[in-house]
């Protein structure tokens, strides 16, 4: 049985319901103490949003009483906001100690089981959308597909599928092997030396069902490769991959660390830099110019420093790099902020846990965003970058119904994200304590 077929097979068996079964069926009106709607207009006190199917129909000052037929969620004491947007996900698999190893024990019905499982985690975060930007086996293609038939609980899923090398760069999947184990990696592998290799690469993405591309411009920390930030493509490469992506609809997303590497991918026209841990004065300019948004990815940076004090948790190639790099995302993205560079919230979860999405906004904040800003960072903003703003990223009428609550206000205490009490997608409520 072919890898996909199996994982779909398999998911067959893992029916979920959200809590409200009845509610693209019944209309429900919210009252929110304080709404913040993820765009540039300013909170308001004392709010009623109504909800039917899976839009938003109407956003009315006051508390308004609810209709015989319809459903009440009380968040008077609460904030209620757009379902969060993650734009940089891994939901195919999560860094462990010992999860090196994986890649050789792991079946993809592994991978695809455990992808159903972080998937919810996420969802649960208050995380409606995310982008995932690599993956293995395919496996968050059939995820996104099994999540939009009802099949498993989980966010809305915009997937690059396996992520674009050069022989030995950061997404190599055969870095670390004995010669001869394997075949050298193909286009089809996402693995690509040349301009002709890398348009084949985005055709096979696009085969394959992926919504975006991913590129490794430069080095990486966790990958099993000497350096975390030389430039890894020649510019004739980018660019190939640029206007093949162009021609199916796609948008560009770069990891990179190094400037080289960066200021190459911005000028080829990629959409968004990822990481961008060496971002000095003349790529912020650049990106500006460019209009290059920055996905900073926080939280991974702060998590593999931690993990890097931790004897055996990194091969010995990996430890340096994740101790040299991870700390510096937080203050790059403090004066990528102050310089004005377009900022879109995304985590890099798989690197640490899953379901901890949440803890961005707080690095976010002690890095110099004001909380407002950096909640809409994750919601108008990222729906900007991913390019459906017109049915995301807002509560505005028409919308789809992606909302989600908290007791207190976020703009006091960002912290308090990480323990939202309503979750609601596509209309359905999953999560109301």
């Amino acid at each position: 049985m072919k890898p996909i077929t199996l994982f779909l097979a398999l998911m067959l068996c893992i029916l979920t319901h959200p809590l409200s079964a009845a509610a693209a069926d019944q209309p429900i009106i919210i009252h929110a103490g304080l709404l913040i709607d993820g765009t540039d207009r300013a909170p308001r006190e004392r709010v009623t949003v109504r909800v039917e199917q899976n839009r938003i129909v109407s956003i009315q000052s006051g508390f308004q009483r609810p209709a015989r037929n319809e459903t009440l969620v009380d968040l008077k004491n609460g904030t209620l906001m757009p379902g969060f947007i993650d734009m940089h996900t891994h939901l195919t698999s999560q860094l462990e100690q010992g999860s090196y190893i994986y890649r050789f024990t792991h079946n993809p019905a592994d991978v695809a089981l455990r992808s159903a499982h972080f998937a919810e985690l996420t969802l649960q975060a208050g995380f409606t959308t995310v982008r995932d930007l690599g993956d293995s086996f395919a496996a968050s293609v059939s995820l996104r597909n099994a999540i939009n038939q009802g099949l498993v609980d989980g966010p809305r899923v915009y997937t690059a599928a396996k992520s674009l090398a050069t022989t030995g760069g950061h997404a190599d999947p055969t870095n670390g092997y004995r010669q001869g184990l394997l075949d050298s990696p193909t286009p089809a592998d996402g693995v690509v030396n040349g301009p002709i290799q890398a348009r084949q690469a985005v055709r096979a993405r696009y085969q394959e069902g992926a919504n975006l591309i991913k590129l490794t411009a430069t080095g990486g920390v966790l990958s099993l490769a000497a350096s975390g930030d030389n430039p890894q493509f020649m510019m004739d490469e980018l660019e190939a991959i640029v206007s093949a992506a162009r021609d199916y609809g796609m948008k560009v997303a770069v990891h990179a660390h190094g400037k080289e590497g960066m200021i190459r991918a911005i000028r080829a026209g990629v959409d968004s830099i990822e990481h961008g841990t060496y971002m000095d004065e003349e790529v912020m300019a650049l990106m500006i110019e460019h209009g290059t948004w920055y996905v900073p990815t926080i939280t991974a940076g702060r998590s593999v420093a931690e993990r890097a004090e931790i004897d055996g948790y990194f091969p010995e190639q990996v430890r340096p790099k994740a101790a040299a790099i991870g700390p510096l995302i937080q203050s790059t993205f403090g004066r990528a902020y102050a310089a004005g560079v377009k900022i879109a919230f995304g985590t890099d979860s798989g690197v640490y846990d899953h379901g901890e999405n949440a803890r961005e906004f707080v690095y976010m904040v002690e890095a110099g965003m004001p909380p407002l800003e950096a909640i809409r960072a994750a919601t108008g903003k990222a729906a900007d970058l991913l390019g459906v703003t017109e049915d995301l990223g807002t509560i505005e009428p028409g919308k789809y119904a992606d909302l989600v609550g908290v007791q207190g206000n976020p703009l006091e205490r960002i912290e308090i994200l990480g323990s939202l009490n309503f979750v609601m997608k596509d209309g359905d409520i999953y999560k109301h304590q």
